[in-house]
């Protein structure tokens, strides 16, 4: 595929070098004709010789130029690098060290959007304008919308992948902004859309620092459906793993990530559109363990398949980066008039 464009490219530069140097040669001669009695013969003769080595010349000189420039995309790189702002601390490093954060944070899964905004660059608009939401511990809470109404921006801001530009997130009471990245991150579990496999074995995709005991992983392979599967083969939990789980299928490799989130067992769960790669049964299967596994966390599912939320205690429906609706799915569904109502007959479901 590379090599095709490559050798037309080197052929149409060489068919109009050899034109033009054709029509070099030819004036060349032209006037060394007109103007025979002012010319000596060594003047055309060298004139002529270099008109007929231009060809070669022009190529190696367009060529050169063509590898100078692109050899010149990596310095540009490398100083874009160098100008992009790096992210907050790693660890937490401000007044607050007089107050340790507690072990076991969060230890309720309460999660609140103060007036909350954000962008993803300076200067472009808010993605996220003027949230308040307050979720209370273990609440089910459904999060839809049309494309570009802010969902995954919304799971963004609670992993400060990108910075508030107003309000706050304050999650069992402390506000998240305040903590170091890791300290946030490592307390919070997600579910991406697109499961994220290494190359290596179950064991080590499940558990990469080695914290938990077999009987636990295998117990979470049980949980998560893989029990049968990893057991088949002849290795156990050292079944080796392709690059980005390419001998996995993709539901498998769901499954995988579903199992690294029961490990990790926190308070606070994001699915982000888990489900939407995935079959039907898969599907199910995931949501039934989140249902069990899960019940006293507090989930926060984004969902395109507007029937994985219906159970929900609550959805919360957005709209160009605002809050449009928030209540029960039944209130919801109750007012024709509502964004939901709509998307719950767009889906079938009514």
């Amino acid at each position: 595929m590379c090599l095709y464009p490559n050798v037309v490219a080197n052929s149409w530069l060489q068919i109009w070098l050899t034109s033009l140097s054709n029509c070099l040669l030819f004036f060349a001669a032209l006037f060394a004709v007109l103007g025979k009695g002012r010319l000596t013969g060594g003047d055309i003769g060298l004139s002529l010789s270099y008109a007929m080595a231009l060809t070669v010349y022009l190529g190696l000189f367009i060529k050169t130029f063509a590898q100078l420039e692109n050899n010149m995309v990596s310095v540009e790189r490398l100083d874009e690098y160098c100008r992009l702002e790096t992210e907050s601390d790693w660890h937490r490093c401000d007044d607050t060290d007089d107050h340790p954060l507690p072990d076991n944070w969060p230890d309720r899964g309460a999660v609140r959007f103060e007036s909350y905004g954000t962008r993803y660059m300076v200067g472009l608009d808010l993605v996220l304008n003027d949230i308040d939401v307050d979720i209370k511990p273990g609440e089910k809470i459904g999060i839809v919308g049309r494309t570009g109404a802010g969902k995954s921006s919304l799971t963004l801001a609670l992993f400060r992948l990108i910075e508030p530009a107003m309000g706050r997130i304050v999650i069992d009471g402390i506000d998240i902004g305040r903590l170091g990245l890791h300290d946030l991150r490592s307390r919070l579990t997600i579910i991406p859309q697109e499961p994220i496999l290494y190359s290596g074995t179950i064991r080590s995709n499940l558990d990469p620092f080695g914290q938990f005991t077999d009987d636990r992983l295998w117990t979470v392979l049980d949980q998560s459906h893989l029990k049968e599967f990893v057991a088949a083969g002849d290795r156990g939990l050292d079944w080796p793993v392709a690059e980005s789980g390419d001998n996995l299928s993709v539901g498998q490799r769901q499954l995988i990530c579903l199992g690294r989130a029961l490990l990790r067992n926190t308070r606070v769960l994001i699915l982000d559109e888990a489900t939407a790669a995935v079959d039907v049964e898969t599907d199910s299967l995931i949501q039934q363990t989140i249902r069990q596994e899960f019940s006293s966390s507090t989930v926060l599912t984004i969902a395109h398949r507007i029937n994985t939320i219906m159970d929900s205690n609550r959805v919360l429906v957005l709209n160009n980066g605002r809050v449009a609706e928030f209540a029960e799915p039944d209130v919801l569904l109750a007012n024709k008039s509502s964004i939901f109502y709509s998307l719950a007959t767009d889906a079938g479901i009514i």
